[in-house]
């Protein structure tokens, strides 16, 4: 009897994967969803360029399970490549700036309730925050502070120094403050 996908380590499905089981590799997205949409998300904003790219991170994993060498947790990695896809964006996003004005935003077809106003209002107050820093800065701020990766995580999945995640992040917490210090009254 099959041992259950979900009782399988990253090590495992990782195995099975290679060898050509959709299953094992549909745990492995499974487990993995919500944080690459919240690295994306954190990164891009909520939208059609991040449902994108995040199922184009899931596919690049799929073409790279047979060179991936496991130096690192399947986590690490497919975050890495959230991470670099999602760069990609955001200079592709800069590149269409200069040529294309930007379309309005999708209208809900839903009003939110009363009780979620206050929620959602903070939680489009702190996306747009996120969007006032440079990519290098809410790359750290999004993969250590909201991802809740360590400081030493976070500089394996950006590849670079500790020191500088260090002060990336203390340079992005600074300039988030005074951005956030005009909504606090909101807060």
């Amino acid at each position: 009897m099959p041992q259950d996908l979900r009782e399988r380590t990253d090590a495992e499905l990782l195995r099975s994967s290679r060898d050509g089981d959709f299953a094992a590799f549909g745990e492995l997205v499974r487990r993995y969803e919500p944080k690459v949409a919240a690295t994306v998300i954190g990164m891009l904003g909520r939208g059609n360029e991040a449902d994108d790219v995040g199922q184009e991170t899931f596919i690049r994993f799929y073409h790279a399970l047979k060179s991936f060498r496991e130096e690192s947790s399947v986590g690490t990695y497919i975050t890495r490549i959230a991470i670099n896809l999602s760069l990609n964006e955001l200079r592709r996003r800069k590149r269409r700036r200069f040529l294309f004005t930007p379309a309005e935003p999708d209208v809900e077809a839903e009003e939110p309730s009363a009780d979620d106003s206050s929620l959602f209002e903070q939680k489009e107050i702190i996306e747009r925050a996120l969007k006032t820093l440079d990519p290098k800065f809410r790359a750290v701020v999004t993969l250590r502070l909201i991802e809740g990766y360590s400081t030493e995580e976070t500089a394996t999945i950006l590849q670079i120094p500790l020191g500088t995640v260090l002060s990336r992040l203390l340079r992005a917490q600074k300039k988030l403050q005074a951005v956030l210090h005009n909504y606090k009254e909101d807060f």
